[in-house]
């Protein structure tokens, strides 16, 4: 546990000095007026929308799983809200968790569904590239935009991010029509290790690669799965937009798809609960980019944070104690950080 203890408090330091970063030079009055200022109802609303993202994300699983086995609605919904709920205080832990809670439900290796959980990741980005272009050079400009010279480097690492995901995609496909030669290659490779070693990889990257049999599914399977995604990230930026009117703000509904790109950058930066990571990068969009007030713009941060994120811990951590888990077993497995371990614990 010693790895996992260091890794906790590296992200401890890291979420407090972006919060240094998110306070630096807030007026504290200001920033107390603008919170006892929210309209409440809105950010009610940003609570009642999370609730929905996460049943869609919990049904597109079902999709990504589809070609593997099918998986009842209620598992998927306990292992996405487990998931995500763990995921908030022990970091990467999700993606980890929720194959392991249907596999042992399910006759689905965990490393297909670990399989899945990338393929998921995959799509999440490119809707997210798709909601930055379209803001970029499709829908019009706010006219509250500014930052100039930040926006040159957004675009630049977006391009830079779409290029990645490319070329990941090309990589598992690759890896799922050509998972023979690749075997082959890999036998090659583990001739020179021990049996003990040897064989365990093996079934392993057999069944990563069978779980990315959703890439050669039907046309409308897959057109399916990519209309969730746009569901499930519409969904986020009506709850944040629902935020920004809880502050008065008057930007339009697209803004937030440059928020969310940027919030994409925050949040994987790996500090407990995304403290510090998303509350930096939602005061840089709105008070650089927008041109909010650094008071107002802290609060909404904050705001964003807590009505969206509390949701999940309602609804996950009863369902955790329900699978018969607790966080120091999911830190357990999260210190080994591999699909693999999670075998040995067993509810």
């Amino acid at each position: 546990m010693r790895g996992q203890r260091g890794r906790l408090l590296l992200g401890v330091v890291l979420a407090a000095l972006l919060l240094v970063v998110v306070f630096w030079q807030v007026d504290w009055d200001e920033l107390r007026g603008a919170l006892q200022g929210a309209s409440v109802g809105p950010l009610l609303g940003l609570s009642a929308v999370t609730v929905g993202v996460y049943a869609f994300r919990a049904w597109r699983l079902g999709f990504l799983l589809a070609p593997l086995g099918r998986v009842r609605f209620a598992d998927l919904f306990s292992a996405t809200y487990v998931g995500f709920a763990a995921g908030l205080l022990v970091p990467r832990a999700q993606e980890i968790l929720r194959p392991w809670l249907i596999s042992r439900r399910y006759p689905i290796p965990l490393s297909a569904g670990f399989a899945t959980i990338v393929i998921e990741r995959l799509v999440d980005l490119i809707t997210v590239l798709v909601l930055f272009a379209l803001y970029l050079f499709v829908l019009p400009t706010p006219p509250q935009q500014t930052g100039g010279a930040l926006m040159g480097v957004v675009k630049a690492a977006g391009a830079a991010t779409a290029v990645v995901a490319l070329v990941v995609l090309a990589v598992l496909l690759a890896l799922h029509s050509h998972a023979d030669r690749v075997l082959g290659l890999l036998d090659k490779i583990l001739t020179h290790l021990p049996d003990w070693a040897a064989g365990p990889l093996r079934r392993i990257v057999r069944a990563f690669s069978d779980g990315l049999a959703v890439l050669r599914a039907p046309a409308g399977h897959l057109a399916a799965i990519f209309a969730q995604s746009f569901a499930i990230w519409l969904l986020i930026a009506a709850g944040f937009h629902l935020n920004h009117t809880a502050f008065s703000l008057e930007l339009p509904f697209h803004a937030t798809f440059l928020l969310i790109a940027f919030l994409t950058v925050g949040v994987a930066i790996p500090t407990p609960g995304m403290v510090g990571g998303f509350h930096a990068f939602y005061m840089v969009t709105l008070h650089q980019m927008f041109g909010v007030d650094r008071a107002t713009a802290a609060a909404a941060g904050i705001t964003a944070h807590a009505f969206s994120f509390l949701p999940i811990l309602v609804f996950g951590f009863p369902l955790l104690w329900r699978e018969g888990l607790s966080l120091g077993r999911v830190a357990a497995v999260a210190e080994d950080g591999s699909p693999a371990s999670f075998q040995e614990v067993q509810p």
